[in-house]
């Protein structure tokens, strides 16, 4: 199943902190099935030099990338507005649960 790595920028408007509050507790029900489903495998808020959250960070697993766009343009953060610009990539993970992967080993070996 493809991986992913997704960057979401909040907002820089007057507002942006106060909407990003609003969201966060519905974010938070919303996500909590994609993570239990193990379609989530590490989030974050993204912070600026003085400490302030001004996006997100998520590593994703879904069956395709037509998955992962329906829960972003289904979550809250995304619904209210906080979310303002996405990044996603597709990534290839080479080291998981402090262990190179078996993908890596093999990519390595045909070096």
């Amino acid at each position: 199943m493809p991986r992913f790595c997704m960057i979401a920028r909040d907002g820089t408007d007057a507002d942006a902190v106060a909407r990003r509050q609003r969201a966060r507790p519905a974010h938070y029900v919303n996500i909590q099935p994609y993570v239990a489903a193990g379609h989530i495998l590490f989030a974050g808020g993204l912070k600026d030099e003085a400490g302030n959250m001004v996006g997100s960070v998520v590593f994703a697993e879904f069956p395709s990338r037509a998955a992962l766009n329906a829960w972003i343009a289904q979550d809250p953060n995304m619904t209210e507005g906080v979310w303002q610009s996405i990044e996603i990539r597709e990534t290839f993970v080479a080291v998981e649960g402090a262990a190179i992967t078996p993908a890596w080993k093999a990519a390595m070996a045909a070096v």
